[in-house]
């Protein structure tokens, strides 16, 4: 086994960050510098994935991320300016309420769609009362010019919230930042709510052997500067 002098670095520094460095988890911290692994917990779901890399990767297969949608831009005066933050749409006219110029936005799209005459949608008889929202400053930028005819548009919903983005970046993005929570290794081997994505226990399974620990703590003990860490760590074992 070999241990790089950068990766020998960033090992001393970790330990001694500790009150009582563990062999278990310097050998974890060791994996994670080796392997590039920054583990992420996609909390809905309780999984841990290697990365959040793979955690996209993974998720997107299973059209968990984002979905593509059409809206409607309406015609006519816009009732948007630069400073709205949060939009109402009606997805079957266009007809939107911002946040800074309607005083109740949200009850005016139900009221809305509850009484549009394009709305053919029925749930039990009545007009559903589906609409979207979006933050993102790009899709409330359609809204704000005003246009002479209705217009549709392809943009990206969150597959989470349902908000709508302007491009699919926007959508991965605020995915990544809001519902990818970071993890350490150790903390993934201490938690018993979540389960690890398949691919990634594989490689936590391969690697968590006496054998292999074994031989890391070996390697550790050619190098004099780690010679009180794996002293406590053989006479501990003892």
């Amino acid at each position: 086994m070999a241990i790089s002098a950068e990766v020998k670095k960033d090992l001393l520094l970790f330990l001694g960050e500790q009150r009582a460095p563990e062999l278990l988890g310097a050998y974890l911290f060791y994996l994670e510098r080796k392997f590039g692994i920054s583990p992420v917990a996609f909390v809905r779901d309780k999984i841990i994935y290697q990365s959040t890399e793979e955690a996209i990767k993974k998720l997107e297969e299973e059209s968990k991320v984002w979905r593509e949608t059409e809206i409607k831009i309406g015609f006519g005066p816009p009732s948007v300016n630069k400073q709205t933050k949060k939009i109402y749409i009606c997805p079957f006219t266009g007809k939107v309420f911002a946040d800074n110029t309607h005083p109740n936005p949200q009850d005016a799209i139900y009221d809305w769609v509850s009484k549009c005459p394009e709305n053919t949608e029925r749930t039990g008889g009545v007009r559903a009362k589906r609409f979207f929202v979006s933050e993102d400053p790009e899709v409330i930028q359609n809204y704000i010019k005003p246009r002479k005819e209705a217009i549709s548009k392809t943009v990206y919903s969150s597959a989470v919230t349902g908000k709508l983005f302007n491009s699919k970046d926007a959508v991965i993005r605020d995915f990544k930042n809001h519902y990818l929570k970071p993890l350490t290794l150790v903390e993934v081997q201490n938690q018993n709510r979540f389960q690890l994505e398949e691919t990634f226990l594989n490689l936590i399974q391969d690697h968590l052997q006496e054998d292999k620990i074994a031989t890391f703590v070996e390697t550790l003990a050619e190098d004099e500067t780690f010679h009180p860490y794996v002293t406590e760590w053989v006479e501990t074992e003892e």
